[in-house]
């Protein structure tokens, strides 16, 4: 996200850091790089003005002068204004009202509203246990009906019928008497957008938000539009009484003006960012933490919780038993490691949350083909019968050529593949028993550590 403003941005951090003195001087050359930073990443003016301005007053005052790390305090300073610019801290979803609550989706075609309208689903279904019902009353744009009850199944929620030939606001009266019948908790409105604004979509969406009374109206904006992001959400907040933001295709090579200015511009607070296009792609926004992401610092507490999520914690426990046990570690086991991976959103989403430096240095290892090489290795071992798979001791050269034809790969990568499988192998064997602890104490890290 935002990789020209971080690249910028994580360098300035680094030479305020190393900076003994703040003087009137070298906080006016730093504010200078900041704001051609933020300018050249499409933040609207009068944003950056105002971000410029709080940075300076506070960068030149006592605390910043008097300290022994002047340096370090100015990099607080700057994340604490960028977190305040962008809305400090989590902003949640209001959903405090009589069953359905309503929440209204708005913004202009091409900004991803219907998939994040799925995305939204899921995510009140999954963190928030409630039962949800979407409809489309977008009834101009070929297949945006079906486009919406397709993902909606892949989020697990149901989906309200509606035809190109009814009127959007009896669409949205009707979905809002089924929802009330059947006890839905939340109600999605997705609504028509149109390539640029204009007089006949404010008019639809207005009479939309009075039929339905929403109580969170959401302005989908793509986070790639720059400074038209800016300029369609000033309208958007002049027709609706917008609650809130959502941020899409922020994983994207954007420049990231939007994440820093439509916050200021609207006064809506920005909840969610949408960071894949999976399904499960919807990130509660932390204004704080995006703020780390952009100065360089990563987001290690998303990274923890991102690979929590993923990870099968009953899986990983009979795999830890099996190997204290002294059964052998089989291609099974290694396929369970494999889909793990790919479970935790694969290596490109890690690396998004690692702080600057250590994202340079995995830098140098190509990520496609990092992707690219697990989705083989899968290939090969499903090319494998269960008994080769329980028994690797057994693919000698004949079965290697037939797993290898199976797969469409070379022999050769089915021997790489068994190689890697063979030190891991030998890896867990050394962590039978208590081993890992064994190995710890000899390297030094862990004096005095019980056995277990």
């Amino acid at each position: 996200m935002a990789s020209a403003l971080t690249d910028k941005l994580s360098r300035l951090v680094k030479e305020m850091r190393g900076q003994a003195r703040i003087t009137e001087s070298n906080v006016q050359d730093m504010l200078r790089e900041v704001r051609m930073a933020l300018l050249e990443a499409d933040v609207a003016l009068p944003v950056v003005r105002d971000f410029v301005a709080r940075v300076k007053e506070k960068a030149l005052g006592q605390d910043v002068l008097s300290s022994l790390t002047p340096g370090q305090v100015l990099v607080s300073i700057v994340s604490r204004e960028l977190a305040a610019t962008m809305g400090e801290g989590v902003s949640d979803l209001n959903l405090a009202a009589q069953p359905p609550a309503v929440i209204l989706m708005a913004g202009l075609q091409g900004a991803g509203k219907t998939t994040t309208t799925a995305k939204l689903a899921k995510h009140l279904i999954d963190k928030r246990k409630k039962k949800v019902l979407t409809v489309s009353a977008d009834v101009y744009r070929p297949a945006a009906i079906e486009q919406l009850k397709t993902v909606t199944a892949q989020a697990g929620a149901d989906w309200f019928p509606s035809a190109p030939d009814q009127l959007p606001v009896d669409i949205a009266r009707a979905a809002l008497d089924h929802a009330r019948r059947h006890f839905y908790d939340v109600l999605l409105v997705d609504t028509a957008g149109r390539l640029a604004i204009d007089e006949a979509l404010m008019h639809e969406i207005k009479e939309l938000h009075a039929a339905v009374n929403p109580v969170e109206t959401l302005f989908v904006v793509d986070a790639m539009q720059g400074q038209d992001a800016v300029n369609t959400a000033k309208a958007f907040k002049e027709a609706l009484p917008l609650t809130g933001i959502i941020l899409t295709k922020t994983d994207g090579d954007s420049r990231g003006g939007a994440a820093l200015s439509v916050r200021q511009v609207t006064g809506a607070p920005i909840k969610f960012s949408g960071t894949s296009e999976k399904i499960d792609g919807l990130e509660v926004f932390d204004a704080e933490r995006h703020a780390g992401r952009i100065l360089g610092m990563g987001d290690i507490v998303a990274l923890v919780e991102q690979v929590t999520a993923g990870v099968d914690t009953e899986a990983a426990q009979r795999l830890a038993a099996k190997v204290r046990s002294g059964e052998s570690f089989d291609l099974n086991d290694f396929l369970g490691q494999i889909q793990q991976m790919k479970q935790m959103g694969g290596l490109s989403s890690l690396m998004d949350k690692l702080p600057a430096q250590m994202a340079a240095k995995a830098g140098q290892v190509d990520m496609a083909r990092a992707e690219k090489d697990i989705v083989r290795k899968q290939g090969i071992i499903h090319s494998m019968t269960p008994q080769e798979r329980r028994k690797p001791e057994l693919i000698k050269a004949t079965r290697k050529r037939r797993i290898a034809t199976g797969a469409g790969v070379q022999v050769q990568e089915v021997n790489r593949l068994l190689n890697e499988f063979g030190q891991m192998q030998d890896m867990m064997k050394k962590m039978k028993g208590g081993g890992l602890m064994k190995m710890m104490k000899r390297m030094g890290g862990m004096k005095g550590m019980p056995k277990f």
